[in-house]
């Protein structure tokens, strides 16, 4: 049996305007996990959920990730950043090392709030189910020439173990010139 070395810039990479994925290391190589490297856009922010079936590893490569991993006191509204754990604790901006390891049933979320990419490695288990996931979506994003059928994105949600507690939002950071100098806009 042999080992994976893949270099840098090496992977099965998809492309959409809200995400960036290269796969690393999948199933079909023998790995009991998925391994991918992300770009994540400024503005994006992937929602709370939670895997019934799946664990999940993230590290911050470069840039700023929002984060969170815990059960709040309440699920409530649609904005994870609004809540708290039981000990006070709420999400955390996590800079280029920062990591988050999410349990099976563990509500969880990350966003880009900067206006500047960032990179992580993530890590699922168990493999392929994100490697589909992502095929899929990707599909779903390419044929929604008037925009993306939120059916389609609950048909595969639901396949895929992701239960969606708040909503997935793409709301890249508008960019406006003020006295000769770049002004971003969060869009939040």
């Amino acid at each position: 049996m042999d080992g994976l070395i893949v270099p840098p810039g090496g992977g099965r990479r998809l492309t959409t305007k809200a995400q960036d994925v290269t796969f690393k290391v999948t199933g079909a190589h023998g790995s009991t996990a998925s391994i991918f490297e992300v770009v994540v856009p400024p503005g994006f922010d992937v929602g709370a959920h939670v895997h019934e079936r799946t664990g999940e590893f993230f590290y911050v490569l470069e840039g700023e990730l929002d984060l969170l991993a815990f059960e709040p006191v309440e699920r409530k509204g649609d904005r994870w950043d609004e809540w708290e754990a039981p000990d006070g604790r709420r999400f955390v901006r996590g800079g280029v090392g920062a990591s988050m390891f999410v349990p099976t049933g563990c509500p969880h979320a990350f966003r880009n709030s900067t206006d500047k990419p960032a990179r992580m490695l993530f890590q699922s288990s168990p493999a392929p189910d994100h490697e589909r996931y992502f095929e899929e979506i990707c599909e779903i994003f390419a044929a929604g020439s008037d925009g993306v059928d939120p059916e389609a994105v609950q048909r595969l949600r639901d396949r895929y173990d992701v239960k969606q507690i708040t909503p997935l939002r793409y709301e890249p950071p508008s960019s406006a010139r003020t006295n000769g100098n770049l002004t971003s806009v969060s869009g939040r």
